[in-house]
C-alpha cells in the first residue's frame, strides 16, 4: 500500500484563517499531503491587527509532537510562530528526538507589525533551532537580525545566506525578496555551498497575508512528498505566487493568500468548460437563435471565480456563426481565446464577481423593445462621449463603456447596448451569472423575434 505523506505544522493559531496552521493545514491538503498541528499558541488577530496571544503550555506542545509522531509518522514538519525561548528549546528537543526534516519558518512579525518573538527567544533560535534546519526561509528583516548584516540588494541577501548556512548550522537557507523594491520577487537559495534564484513577476497586491507561512509549508510538503531541496522550493515558489495573485480581498487589512486555489482554480476551469459546452448545445438546438447573431459573429464567454485577465474567461475560439440559419460554435470552448467580450466581463465582474458570462448579440430596436417587454434591466452607453486618450489607447474602449452604462443606471443590468460608430457595428451585450443563464436569457428574446 502506497503510504500517504504526512506533514506537520508546529506553529500559532491564526483567527483570521489567513496565517498560522490555518494557512498551513490548506496548503499541505492543496499539495496532496495529510497535514497535522502542534499548536504552540492562540491569536485573537484579523487581517489588520493582533490583539491578543496566549501561549500553550510547553508539555502540551510536546505531546502534540509525540502524538504524532508514534502513531502515523512525520515525513517532513516546519516551525511557524514560536514566540518564547521555552517553546523553541521545547520543539528543538523533539525534532532531535525523532530526526524528522525540518523547515523554519522565523516568523518575528506579523503582516500587521505585531511583535510574534519575544526579543529573549532570537538567541534560543539562532543557537538551538536554525542548526537542526533541513531549510530555513527567513524574510529580508529576519535574515538580517540573523546575521547580522543590512540586506538592500540580492548581494547582500547572498551574504546573508550564507553566514546564516555556514556560521549558524542550516542545511540550507531560501532568504526570501518580498521586501526588495523591484519588478521581480526574487529568492536566494544557499546550499552545498551553491546560490540559486528563484524568480516570478511581482503581484501588485495588499492580500499577502500568510505568504510566508504558506511557501515554507509548501516546502514542507514537497520534501514529505520525498522531493529534493532545490525541486521543494522550486514548486514551492510556482505554488506562493499562484496562491498570492489568487489572493482573498477580504477584510479591512492585508487580506489573505489562497493556498486552496492551486486546486480550486483548476477545478473551476474544468467547470466552466463543461458550462459552456452544455450552453452551445442549447444554443445549436434552438433554431431561432441564430437570428440573434450579428454581421461580427457571436461569442459566449464565462469567466471562473477571481478572474484577474482574459485567461481566466473562457470563450469560442472562431465564435458562434449562423450556417443555413442554424447557429453553430466553431470550435470548443478555450480559455484566453476571447479577448472583446473578455474585457467587458472582467469590467462587469469588478463591480460583482457573481455576474460570470456575457453574450453579444446584434442590435435592432425590435431587440430593446422585447427586452423591455420582458422586463430586462437596460442600459447603453455612447461611444461619442468616449475621450480621445481612451480611444487611442489599446483594449480600453469597452471597459469604459461598460463602466459608463452602470453608472448611468446605478448597477449592473441585463443587457447594455451602443449604437456602433465608424467601424464599429451597434451590439448589444447580455450578462447573467453563468452560461446557461445567459443563454436562457437570450432564447427568451428569439422566442418573441419574428423572422
Amino acid at each position: 500500500m502506497r503510504k500517504i505523506p504526512i506533514a506537520l505544522t508546529i506553529a500559532g493559531s491564526d483567527s483570521g484563517g489567513g496565517a498560522g496552521i490555518q494557512a498551513d493545514l490548506k496548503t499541505f491538503a492543496a499539495l496532496g499531503v495529510h497535514g497535522t498541528s502542534a499548536i504552540t499558541a492562540i491569536t485573537a488577530q484579523n487581517t489588520y491587527e493582533v490583539i491578543g496571544i496566549q501561549e500553550i503550555d510547553v508539555d502540551i506542545i510536546e505531546k502534540q509532537i509525540d502524538a504524532i509522531a508514534k502513531d502515523m509518522g512525520i515525513d517532513a514538519a516546519k516551525t511557524g510562530m514560536l514566540s518564547s525561548s521555552k517553546i523553541i528549546s521545547t520543539v528543538s528537543k523533539c525534532i532531535k528526538k525523532y530526526g524528522f526534516p525540518i523547515v523554519i519558518d522565523p516568523v518575528m512579525i506579523a503582516k500587521s507589525k505585531a511583535k510574534l518573538l519575544k526579543d529573549d527567544a532570537i538567541e534560543v533560535l539562532i543557537k538551538e533551532l536554525i542548526p537542526l534546519a533541513t531549510v530555513i526561509t527567513p524574510n529580508i528583516p529576519e535574515a538580517e537580525v540573523i546575521s547580522g548584516i543590512k540586506i538592500n540588494n540580492i548581494d547582500d541577501m547572498k551574504k546573508a545566506a550564507k553566514i546564516i548556512v555556514e556560521n549558524y548550522g542550516a542545511k540550507s537557507v531560501v532568504v526570501k525578496g518580498g521586501h526588495l523594491n523591484s519588478n521581480e520577487s526574487i529568492d536566494i537559495l544557499y546550499y552545498n555551498g551553491n546560490y540559486r534564484e528563484y524568480r516570478a513577476p511581482r503581484i501588485e497586491t495588499k492580500n499577502t497575508h500568510g505568504t510566508g507561512c504558506s511557501f515554507s509549508a509548501a516546502i514542507t510538503a514537497e520534501i514529505a512528498k520525498g522531493n529534493d531541496i532545490e525541486k521543494a522550493i522550486e514548486n514551492a515558489k510556482l505554488f506562493i505566487t499562484h496562491a498570492i495573485m489568487y489572493g482573498l480581498p477580504i477584510g479591512k487589512g492585508h487580506g489573505p493568500v489562497n493556498p486552496i486555489s492551486w486546486i480550486y482554480i483548476p477545478y473551476e476551469k474544468y467547470k466552466v468548460i463543461e458550462e459552456l459546452k452544455k450552453a452551445i448545445e442549447i444554443i445549436e438546438s434552438n433554431e431561432k437563435i441564430a437570428y440573434l447573431i450579428p454581421e461580427v459573429q457571436m461569442n459566449l464567454v464565462m469567466a471562473i471565480p477571481y478572474a484577474k485577465d482574459i485567461n481566466d474567461i473562457a470563450g469560442i475560439p472562431g465564435r458562434i456563426v449562423k450556417i443555413k440559419n442554424r447557429a453553430k460554435a466553431v470550435s470548443s470552448p478555450e480559455f484566453g481565446s476571447s479577448s472583446h467580450m473578455a474585457r467587458i466581463l472582467l469590467k462587469i465582474m469588478e463591480y460583482d464577481s457573481n455576474i460570470r458570462a456575457a453574450i453579444n448579440i446584434k442590435y435592432s430596436e425590435e431587440i430593446l423593445k422585447i427586452m423591455r417587454d420582458l422586463n430586462f434591466t437596460i442600459s447603453y452607453f455612447d461611444r461619442r462621449e468616449e475621450p480621445l486618450e481612451i480611444k487611442l489607447k489599446e483594449g480600453a474602449s469597452l471597459p469604459w463603456g461598460i463602466e459608463q452604462a452602470i453608472k448611468r443606471i446605478g448597477r449592473i443590468p441585463d443587457a447594455i447596448y451602443d449604437l456602433g460608430d465608424i467601424g464599429k457595428e451597434p451590439m448589444i451585450r447580455v450578462f447573467g451569472k453563468n452560461a446557461i443563464d445567459v443563454v436562457n436569457k437570450i432564447i427568451s428574446i428569439a422566442n418573441k423575434l419574428k423572422p
